[in-house]
């Protein structure tokens, strides 16, 4: 879009802006992806926790009826 009465220079101003402000929301975007996925995949230390905890507690002992 040029603006009626400006010179190339101005449109050149314009676009050079539009430009800063695409490539800062594009960084700022693929940042908070990245941050997003390394919470969320980070490790499996959630899950060894969990294992340890299971292999702590005692086994239930299942006892067979006694047929009639």
């Amino acid at each position: 879009m040029v603006i009626p009465g400006a010179g190339a220079a101005a449109y050149r101003s314009l676009r050079f802006r539009n430009m800063a402000v695409a490539g800062g929301l594009t960084a700022f975007v693929a940042s908070v992806y990245v941050y997003t996925m390394k919470a969320v995949g980070g490790s499996d230390e959630l899950q060894a926790a969990v294992e340890a905890f299971e292999k702590e507690q005692p086994k239930p002992q299942i006892t067979p009826k006694p047929l009639q």
